[in-house]
């Protein structure tokens, strides 16, 4: 009887054993499938941060805002080498701890991560002990994981986690976070690109306007506020005559005085920018091409009738005495212009190049405002 009593006990037991292997099975694959839907919307969400409207730095500052959100992370700091220094470019720690956050490749405790790629973790055992890279802080952050971030095998600098529990990240699946490494990197390489545009943006000299690399990046944002817009071209199809001609001063001064002129007709909201030498660009945010096209033949007739002065020394010979005197030249410019439809979110640096390669294709003789 009591044999009988024990074989079923053992019998129930073995069951609830094999039930427990099975359930905690099921729960790590519950886990590994939450976690990789988790990462693949972090993914998803730092695409759409690529995408969106802004500059390169608040994109970074979005991303680790993502980071901390979805992986509740305590604290998130991207560093990065700008060529110069290392720069903190995200981070919700507070602004008095950036200066040692933005020194960590020269502590000891992470050359070794630095050097072999592999993250590096560290935490404290009692309270009254701090992190080995910590100066005068106490109590903030008693565990950390710091990550080196590479791009074609050059180092760029480090994302460090952070958190106010002790092996707060002892038991965290590495794997995941590597993952979320890769995908910072994949970002900035990406951004980079952004970054150079960004970098490449400069005032011209003589017209006084922003250079075409101002309409990819804080152009693009006030003309993607509409769904449609204009974008003009034109060229000043006798700049290159009148520099030879005449001289090069003559030459600055009618561009001068074509981009004074255009400036004081457009509405704040319209970009015009130089795009490359004879040729500008305006852009009409919201506007259809029906809608600029009576302003440009205006605008047109009243930039070809400003005149141009110029005064040149000219040689003359009297009873085989040489004298010079001066001569006043007139001139007066001649636009070629083109414009198309730029739609929200497509490629307008295609537009601007399709725009610029009709310019150039054209006849030196062709003096109108076309429609593409």
């Amino acid at each position: 009887m009591v044999i009988g009593v024990i074989a079923i006990l053992v019998a129930i037991i073995l069951t609830l054993l094999v039930y427990n292997i099975i359930i905690s099975g099921r729960i790590k694959n519950f886990k590994d499938i939450n976690q990789k839907v988790t990462s693949l919307n972090v993914l998803q969400d730092f695409m759409s941060t690529v995408g969106d409207v802004m500059s390169v730095d608040e994109k970074i500052v979005k991303i680790n805002d993502i980071l901390i959100e979805e992986y509740a992370i305590k604290y998130s700091t991207i560093v990065i080498f700008d060529g110069t220094e290392y720069v903190v470019k995200a981070s919700n720690v507070d602004r008095k701890h950036w200066d040692t956050l933005r020194n960590l490749q020269n502590e000891e405790i992470f050359k070794d991560s630095i050097t072999t790629t592999k993250p590096k973790y560290v935490t404290v055992n009692t309270d009254s002990e701090r992190l080995p890279y910590q100066k005068m802080e106490f109590g903030r952050a008693k565990s950390a994981m710091f990550f080196p971030l590479y791009i074609d095998n050059v180092y760029i600098g480090y994302w460090i986690i952070e958190s106010g529990k002790m092996h707060a990240f002892d038991h965290v699946d590495t794997t995941i976070l590597e993952v979320v490494k890769e995908n910072i990197i994949s970002i900035f390489k990406i951004v980079s690109y952004q970054s150079i545009i960004e970098s490449l943006k400069r005032q011209d000299l003589y017209s006084d306007l922003q250079t075409s690399e101002y309409l990819y990046e804080e152009g693009r944002q006030i003309i993607d506020q509409y769904t449609t817009s204009t974008i003009c071209m034109f060229k000043i199809t006798n700049l290159e005559e009148t520099n030879k001609a005449v001289n090069r001063d003559t030459g600055n001064q009618m561009i001068i005085d074509i981009c004074d002129y255009i400036k004081d007709k457009l509405s704040k909201e319209y970009l015009f920018v130089r795009y490359m030498g004879p040729k500008f660009a305006i852009a009409f945010s919201g506007i259809e091409t029906d809608g600029v096209v009576e302003f440009l033949n205006d605008l047109k007739q009243e930039v070809e009738g400003l005149e141009v002065e110029d005064v040149i020394a000219v040689e003359e010979n009297e009873k085989s005495k040489s004298t010079k005197k001066k001569k006043v030249v007139m001139t007066n410019p001649k636009l070629n212009f083109v414009l198309t439809t730029y739609y929200k979110g497509t490629a307008l640096e295609a537009v601007l190049k399709k725009l610029e390669e009709y310019l150039d294709s054209a006849s030196k003789s062709e003096n109108d405002i076309n429609i593409i």
